[in-house]
Order: structure tokens, then C-alpha cells, then sequence
């Protein structure tokens, strides 16, 4: 696949820093370790140094192929915090991490004076929930840094987003704003080779604009960038199933399944072992599907 250029495959290159990432025929699996005190999954499971990094090495040894460290909260109706307290949260944890695996570590914030603090403890990823719209300086650091980041769509604000969120045809309009962030991102320096988009599940989305974009998922694919999946454990999950978050695993491997089947690149989850399990059956199904249309229609 040539990033930029419209294509559903999954086989992708992607420039992060000095590394480079290679996406194959499975999806990578980007393993979530919060180390705040009010995340919506697991918040304050992971608040000491040693906690996260034994999450860390317990899911690269479950088959984790990024790590994603998050200490600001982006759960629905969550305040921002300062940013000398995301420091003191995030940059120990990543240079212990880093230390610990030997995996890519991506960083789960909007602000350029923490990314870059995460870039220089070892971060190779930006995974950035505002599109680079949350902090002027962000696209130059990426920009300068050579990191990959992620642009996520999300309608409002953490504090707002679930308040009556609405779309036309979500699944259009979600794309056009991710092929606009792209767009922006490269005007601004950001190579295509360094993009990573996020159609955002849950961030100002009700339970139908959930379902349209995994019903539709293949259509972010066709963006012609490598796309992140971000379904682990979500509410729109916990409604059909009826389950409290920390029961959702079953119902997330359903939501994992499609997302894959559909050319999803990353998924981001919670549960390494069960979806990378999931991932890994479906892609070897997909595959086969594809393998036998290409015989019959030799």
C-alpha cells in the first residue's frame, strides 16, 4: 500500500521517529495502559510506576505490539488537568516502560509540551484525540520529530461530546473531516507515512453513529491511511450486551471482529490476549476469502 493513495490493504509501513512500523496481514494490537485516576475502564489500576510497567511487560508478553500510555482521562464529562500534572503522571512511566519492552510506545495526549517531553523519555507515536486541533504547537513538533500520530474525529469536546451529538450521515462526515486533518497535517510538514486515523467510536457518537461507522468501517479504509480501531470495552458495547465495563470483553471481540474483517490496520484494546486471539482467526479467515475469489476469478 502506498499511504495517500486509496487502498483497503493492510500491508503498511509507518514512520514513527526513528522506527519503522510495519503493519502486515494482521492488525496490530495497541494495548491501553491508563495511568490515571478516573479513566472510564481501569482508572487507578495503574497508578505507581510499578503497576504500568508490569501491565506493560504482562501485554507485550500477551502479543501487544504497541504500547499506549495515557494520563489525562477523555472518558465522557471528564475535566482537563494541568499540564504539570500530566507530566508528573505520564513522563516516569514512559521511560520505564521503555526500559521495560521492547515495544513502540505511543502517547495518549493533545499537548505539544508533553508529547515532546514523551518523545524525548522514547515515545515514537502521538496519538492525539483532537486531530492536532487542541494545541497550535503539536503539528510542527510532529512534524519536526518525525513520530507517527493519530488523528481522531471527535464532535466537541470530552466535556461536551455526549451531549446530543449529531450528523447527517456520520460515516461521510467523518471521513470527510479525517481526509481534511490528513490534508492539514501534510500542508503542515507531517509526512502521509506518519498518519494513523481514528474514526473515534464514542467520542461525540450515540449508540447508532457507533453502529453506521463499524457497519461501514471499510470506508476508512478507502481514506488511503492506515486506520485505528478504538472500540475496546466502549459503552455503545456495555448497551447491547448490558454488561458493566469490566464484563465487556466478549462483546468487544464481536466489534473487533467486524473492525478487522473491514481492513481495520490497529486495534486498541484493553484485553491483549482475547482480541489479538480474535484479530489473528480473523484475519487468517479473511485471507482465505480473498484467496479463494482471486482463484476463481483466475
Amino acid at each position: 500500500m502506498t499511504i495517500g493513495t486509496p487502498s483497503s490493504s493492510r500491508h503498511v509501513v509507518l514512520t514513527a521517529g526513528p522506527q519503522k512500523i510495519s503493519i502486515g496481514s494482521d492488525p496490530l494490537v495497541m494495548g491501553v495502559l491508563n495511568v490515571t485516576p478516573d479513566s472510564f475502564s481501569d482508572g487507578g489500576a495503574y497508578a505507581t510506576i510499578e503497576l504500568a510497567v508490569n501491565h506493560a511487560r504482562q501485554m507485550q508478553a500477551q502479543g501487544a505490539d504497541i504500547i499506549d500510555i495515557g494520563a489525562e482521562s477523555s472518558r465522557p464529562g471528564a475535566q482537563p488537568i494541568a499540564e504539570s500534572e500530566e507530566l508528573r503522571r505520564l513522563i516516569p512511566v514512559v521511560e520505564a516502560v521503555r526500559e521495560a519492552v521492547s515495544l513502540p510506545i505511543s502517547v495518549d495526549t493533545t499537548k505539544a509540551v508533553v508529547a515532546r517531553m514523551a518523545i524525548q523519555a522514547g515515545a515514537v507515536i502521538v496519538n492525539d484525540i483532537s486531530a492536532l486541533q487542541g494545541d497550535p504547537l503539536m503539528a510542527g513538533l510532529v512534524a519536526e520529530t518525525g513520530v507517527a500520530v493519530v488523528l481522531m474525529h471527535m464532535q466537541g469536546t470530552p466535556q461536551t461530546m455526549q451531549k446530543s451529538p449529531r450528523y447527517g450521515n456520520v460515516v461521510e462526515e467523518v471521513s470527510v473531516f479525517l481526509q481534511q486533518r490528513a490534508q492539514d497535517a501534510i500542508t503542515r510538514g507531517i509526512r502521509p507515512s506518519q498518519i494513523i486515523l481514528d474514526p473515534g467510536f464514542g467520542f461525540g457518537k450515540l449508540q447508532e453513529h457507533n453502529l453506521h461507522m463499524l457497519a461501514e468501517f471499510e470506508a476508512f479504509t478507502k481514506l488511503g491511511y492506515p486506520v485505528l480501531a478504538g472500540v475496546s470495552r466502549k459503552q455503545f458495547i456495555g448497551n447491547l450486551i448490558r454488561q458493566p465495563v469490566h464484563e465487556r470483553e466478549y462483546g468487544t471481540a464481536g466489534a473487533i471482529a467486524v473492525a478487522v474483517l473491514k481492513g481495520a490496520h490497529i486495534i486498541r484494546v484493553h484485553d491483549v490476549r482475547a482480541m489479538k486471539d480474535t484479530a489473528t482467526v480473523v484475519s487468517a479467515i479473511s485471507r482465505h476469502v480473498r484467496s479463494s475469489v482471486e482463484v476463481s476469478n483466475a
